[in-house]
Parts: C-alpha cells; structure tokens; sequence
C-alpha cells in the first residue's frame, strides 16, 4: 500500500510540472521574483508557486503578497525541478496566469494534501 501512494504521489507531481510546462508553452507563466510579484500585482496571477528550496524571506514575501492579492499560493517542488519544467534553470517562484491551468493544478494538490499557504483574515 505504501509503495502504491508513493507511485500516485509521483504522478500527481509529475502532472503538476506537465501542467507547468503547458502554461508556460502558452505564454501563461511567468518566474522569478520580480516577474512573479509583477503578475501578482497586476492581478494577473491566478496561481502562485514558490520552491520549497526558496529562502523563508522569499516564501514570507510571497505569501504575505498573495494573501493580500487574495492569490492560491502552494510551497512545492524544488528550484531545479521548477526551473526546468519551463525549460530554464533555478526557478524560486513562478506565476500561472491561466484560470483554467491554474484549477487543474490545485486539484493536484487537493489529491497530494498539499495546503494554500495564504493566511487567512
């Protein structure tokens, strides 16, 4: 039973950097700090993901933004990872400015657990 969770967990990983992919093939993603800030305050931003590798001053920034931009903001992967599902390299933070890509990827992380970081009023 272990074994087959770690398996599902992969997967529904991998769909996330799939998903990332996508959007940015679209033009629908943005990353790096200040692309990503950007999108947020343009209210562009429909998701926000910052690397679990980012630096606690990056991820406070970041959530405290997405909280008052009222953004989903997920803690996931690492910088390497990230990067490369966009085809570049480090990636600490990145924006998904497609709704429809943005919902397929919180329903990923609805099935991993994994909680919107935003703090609540």
């Amino acid at each position: 039973m272990e074994q087959k969770n770690k398996s599902i967990q992969g997967e529904t990983e991998q769909k996330i950097y799939s998903y990332i992919g996508l959007a940015t093939k679209a033009g629908k993603a943005v990353s790096g700090e200040f692309s990503t800030e950007k999108a947020i305050k343009e209210k562009k931003a429909k998701l926000v993901l910052i690397s679990e590798q980012a630096s606690d001053n990056t991820k406070k920034k970041f959530i405290d933004s997405c909280s008052w931009y009222k953004v989903p903001v997920y803690l996931f992967g690492d910088k390497e990872r990230l990067g490369h599902s966009m085809g570049k390299q480090l990636r600490a933070s990145l924006a998904i400015m497609d709704e429809g890509l943005a919902d397929a990827i919180v329903k990923q992380f609805t099935l991993l657990k994994h909680e919107d970081q935003r703090r609540q009023e």
